[in-house]
């Protein structure tokens, strides 16, 4: 498996794999051609189908047209065998002919692959890619999974996760603070402000919960709006595990220190989701985003609260097995309904899954590994209208051009 530096990444909303990757390929395609006399960009598939809603061809054409002037063609009926999210990049010269083209995929996460290419074998870190093996390895050494990952990163990886949990922090409280309608033609209003003033009402069990849907709201809102955000493990579920870890800290009063190790730990399990399956919207549907977020953000409320390496991958199996078969259905290809909401509801069930746990030694029948192997299956099962097209379930009755 890679870093988790390539799961983290900060950067701007609404989508990991329809801004911030193209995004990136569009730099990397102008740095190879920056006296290029215009660009053409092809978008197939889900980039294609939502790629308006989600700002994929404002991203491109920020970052090409300073240099020269670009076009975009949207293809959404036409899917790459490679992966649902491909891109087409050409450089033209001044009497219109192209002079390269660059056929790239947005994996999720912000990521991004060519077929054929084989990735850089020394960007591989981990030597055990599943969560059996780690398991093993924590039961025979007695050590945590926050400690694996010490063992295979570089020595600033406790820099660059003290440098996320400031940008996951940041994004709560701007989210916080911001109010208004967010972008786009479905006006919807900003709720966290509201969320957070009313929690205060009410008793401290209520109170709790509220607080977690206002933080997750809070960094879900910013996303949408574009606001700057950390994927995790993608931006479209970007508010969990900050919601779940800046209400930890803040009504438990645990260190940097222990944030910084229940991210590793989190970062660990969504790794292993990512190199075994996907955490793409467009291949698997929402259960690779939301739910992973959420597995993620049970195993590192787990691992705050002392549970074994056991109990710990309970929760997280929890966590995705019981978003099982989620749809990714944006409305109007907007990151706003329902991912808002599922940013909320994710973030509380991921305390439940860890209080589950917690009530338990940590033995149970469906192991971490064997529900991301289902999580793939039922993702490839899934019709193509349920897998951010646009064109099936909540986003049906909507109008994409609107």
């Amino acid at each position: 498996m890679k870093s988790i530096k390539e799961l983290y990444r900060i950067g701007t909303g609404p989508s990991s794999s329809h801004t911030m990757a193209p995004r990136r390929a569009a730099g990397q395609f102008l740095a190879r051609h920056p006296q290029a006399a215009a660009f053409r960009v092809t978008l197939y598939g889900s980039l294609a189908a939502t790629g308006r809603g989600h700002m994929t061809d404002r991203a491109i054409l920020e970052t090409l047209q300073p240099t020269a002037p670009a076009e975009i063609i949207w293809k959404a009926h036409e899917v790459l065998p490679f992966h649902p999210n491909g891109m087409r990049f050409e450089a033209l010269d001044a009497a219109g002919g192209t002079t390269d083209t660059w056929t790239v995929y947005s994996i999720g996460g912000g990521e991004l692959a060519e077929e054929g290419v084989t990735p850089n074998p020394s960007a591989e870190i981990y030597e055990m890619n599943t969560l059996t093996e780690i398991l093993g390895w924590c039961r025979r050494t007695g050590r945590s999974y926050w400690e694996y990952v010490e063992l295979c990163e570089s020595n600033d990886i406790w820099d660059y996760l003290a440098e996320i949990w400031q940008a996951m922090r940041r994004s709560v409280e701007r989210g916080l603070d911001h109010e208004g309608v967010l972008p786009g033609p479905l006006h919807i209003a900003r709720r966290a402000p509201g969320y957070y003033v009313r929690a205060s009402g009410y008793r401290q069990s209520l109170q709790s919960r509220g607080l977690v849907f206002a933080y997750a709201l809070a960094v879900a809102e910013e996303n949408a709006s574009g606001g700057e955000i950390v994927t995790a493990p993608t931006c479209g579920s970007s508010g969990v595990v900050p919601a779940v870890l800046y209400h930890l800290q803040k009504s438990r009063d645990f260190s940097d220190a222990r944030i910084y190790r229940a991210l590793a730990t989190a970062g660990l399990f969504g790794n292993v989701v990512k190199h075994n399956a996907s955490i793409s919207g467009a291949e698997v549907g929402c259960q690779g985003e939301v739910g992973v977020a959420c597995a993620m953000a049970a195993a590192a409320a787990n691992q705050l609260f002392g549970g074994s390496p056991s109990q710990i991958e309970y929760a997280a199996e929890m966590g995705l097995e019981h978003h099982l078969g989620m749809t990714c259905d944006p409305v109007c290809g907007l990151v706003q309904i329902p991912c808002i909401e599922r940013n909320a509801y994710a973030a509380a069930r991921a305390l439940d899954a860890n209080l589950y746990a917690a009530f338990t030694d940590g033995g149970h029948r469906v192991s971490f590994d064997r529900v991301v192997e289902v999580m793939k299956q039922t993702g490839h099962d899934l019709p193509s209208i349920y897998k951010e097209t646009g064109e099936g379930g909540l986003a049906r009755e909507y109008d994409l051009e609107a």
